[in-house]
């Protein structure tokens, strides 16, 4: 979950190594096929809290929620799509689903391992939502599914060429324990992240989309400032689209006690049409509108807001096969 006045940044960082040349002749993916594959909290969640046994707070499978574009509940926390769809909207895939989802055993195109509430810390919220390690845990599955379904250097190749979208850390900083000092805390968090990072690389891993609530005083890694963003469409709110800037679902002062759906803890809440007209669905989370407009702007951000690649770039990066040569992005 993400309070209003946190702050979505994001960074996009592409590490390539270059590997063996392999040699198959039976492809059985696409020519520069890219796969996407999610890691975080319930900005990206598609549904993988529906299979879960937790609390209203962390599950968006009531209505209102998606009333708009699925016209259904589907798990996810706003009205209608996330960044994770418009992602796979403008890279050319299909809506990348829920690893939980029953229904859910290729992965070809990628997978979503996000849940709602989650953090970088097993302690964050343990046991009602699925944490990073276990996310990762689940990743490992996929890939020994898509060895059985593709063959092990098929797999090489996809994992190679796949994007890493990752967006998680906030959960963990709101819920921060008495008696942690800061920079104890934050080196928990980062420790787990890069943990994270080289269970991906070791898989093959090497395009990476990372999004974080919010710079820390004392660390820049080159994110794109979402907080930037968000702050200017509070205060120019028809400069893009929007008429208001509080919440669409909930209720008390500009609904921003967390009851929309009448399911966590207080039954009354006001539900106003347009979502589109919002910022924010509900008290936390952002309308379909702003989702895709954040999108865009990691899509086809150019270096001076979005360093050093946008997203459209990483899914257009290829992988040589020429072992001599390294080539590692440094951020800010």
């Amino acid at each position: 979950m993400m309070a209003k006045s946190s702050a979505l940044v994001c960074c996009f960082l592409s590490l390539e190594i270059f590997l063996n040349s392999v040699s198959c002749h039976n492809h059985l993916l696409p020519e520069n096929h890219v796969a996407l594959f999610i890691f975080g909290d319930s900005i990206l969640d598609s549904g993988n809290n529906n299979y879960l046994s937790t609390i209203p707070d962390f599950k968006a499978d009531f209505w209102p929620y998606g009333e708009t574009f699925f016209e259904y509940p589907t798990g996810r926390f706003s009205d209608g799509r996330l960044i994770p769809d418009f992602i796979a909207e403008f890279a050319g895939l299909l809506l990348i689903p829920a690893y939980l989802n029953p229904g859910n055993s290729k992965f070809t195109n990628g997978v979503n391992f996000a849940s709602g509430g989650a953090g970088a810390l097993v302690e964050t919220h343990q046991g009602l939502v699925i944490d990073l390690e276990t996310q990762i845990k689940y990743f490992k599955k996929a890939e020994r599914s898509l060895r059985k379904e593709l063959g092990v250097e098929e797999t090489k190749k996809l994992l190679f060429d796949a994007v890493y979208f990752i967006g998680i850390g906030g959960n963990d900083y709101l819920t921060k324990p008495s008696g942690v000092t800061d920079e104890e805390f934050v080196s928990m968090v980062i420790g787990n992240l890069t943990a994270a990072f080289n269970e991906i690389y070791k898989k093959g891993g090497r395009k990476f989309g990372l999004t974080n609530m919010m710079p820390l005083d004392g660390f820049k890694y080159g994110y794109y400032d979402f907080y930037e963003s968000i702050t200017e469409r509070l205060h120019n709110p028809s400069k893009y689209g929007f008429k208001k800037t509080t919440a669409c679902c909930g209720s008390g002062e500009g609904r921003g006690v967390y009851s929309c759906g009448g399911k966590r803890g207080v039954s009354e809440f006001v539900l106003f049409e347009n979502p589109d007209e919002y910022l924010f669905f509900d008290a936390y989370h952002y309308t379909e509108k702003a989702y895709e407009q954040f999108t865009e702007l990691m899509w086809n951000g150019t270096a001076d807001i979005i360093w050093p690649y946008n997203l459209k770039t990483l899914f257009q990066a290829t992988i040589s096969s020429d072992r001599s040569h390294q080539f590692v992005v440094q951020t800010l």
